[in-house]
């Protein structure tokens, strides 16, 4: 399967940082979006509110100018921290508010938003959830294996 090289470059980078444990909701140098943007904070200008997807007078002309980084537009850098930050269970107060969902985020939490910023990216690039293709593949191969040590 052969994936648009800005989605490619992106799940490498997320599942790098996730691996090494450099995945951080709370740095924005580190956070899905930061990792995206080779840990560079240039993207949370695009916004006044961490975990919003409103554009500021800064993002709005990026936007209308056609910026990108890495490939993505601000808009969809903030939906895509959005997204990572509220299945991470992180939720934005009706004060523009982050709010923690414990006090330690756990690898379990950090997972669950990986795989939703995995999905949001792949909807973008409208590339069937390479997660769920991995599932599959695993499920292939127990199949397989099953069979064959039936068939011994």
């Amino acid at each position: 399967m052969h994936l648009p090289y800005r989605l490619e470059t992106a799940l490498e980078k997320l599942y790098t940082a996730f691996y090494n444990d450099q995945l951080d909701p709370e740095n924005c140098c580190h956070c899905a979006v930061g990792n995206i943007c080779d840990n560079v904070d240039a993207w949370k200008h695009f916004t006044d509110i961490h975990g919003s997807i409103k554009l500021n007078y800064l993002g709005r002309l990026h936007e209308t100018l056609g910026k990108r980084i890495n490939g993505y537009s601000p808009l969809q850098l903030l939906s895509i921290e959005a997204v990572f930050l509220k299945a991470c269970g992180y939720r934005l107060t009706s004060r523009n508010h982050l709010l923690k969902p414990a006090p330690i985020i756990d690898k379990e939490m950090m997972f669950k938003g990986l795989c939703a910023a995995i999905d949001y990216l792949c909807a973008l690039d409208g590339v069937e959830n390479v997660m769920e293709l991995y599932k599959r593949f695993d499920l292939q191969i127990e199949r397989t294996e099953k069979a064959v040590s039936q068939n011994s």
